[in-house]
């Protein structure tokens, strides 16, 4: 069973910078996708940036791309995210997902696809305010 722990959130000021963990543990095969989803208040869940273990591809959404960086640590089995020149709205629960590059799931499009994860974390605030 896939175990996720997200930390790392907390207050930023616009511009400023955070940065996120999410540590993985219990995969029992080689290939999957770590994923960060995040949900305003009232809002849907939507895909922010994916990482694939098989190649080390990632994917960000077009609101993210440029500030924010997935990377992982192999070593210690944990995947970040670097979010730089942050927005108020990057408000949000940021959620650090997981699921296997097996069967329907496709890189690049069920990356945005929270239905398409079978294992989620607990979620960490981000807030970004003045």
């Amino acid at each position: 069973q896939v175990q996720l722990a997200e930390s790392g959130g907390g207050l930023a000021q616009p511009g400023g910078s955070l940065r996120l963990s999410c540590a993985a543990s219990g995969f029992t095969l080689p290939y999957y996708a770590l994923a960060w989803f995040r949900q305003a208040p009232a809002q849907e869940r939507e895909g922010v940036s994916c990482f694939s273990s098989s190649d080390g591809s990632t994917y960000y959404a077009d609101s993210v791309k440029g500030r924010f960086t997935i990377s992982r640590d192999n070593a210690k089995n944990t995947v970040y995210l670097q979010m730089n020149s942050l927005k108020p709205e990057d408000t949000a629960v940021y959620y650090c997902a997981a699921e296997y590059l097996i069967g329907t799931f496709r890189l690049g499009s069920s990356c945005y696809d929270p239905p398409s994860f079978g294992s989620w974390g607990q979620g960490t605030q981000v807030t970004v305010s003045s």
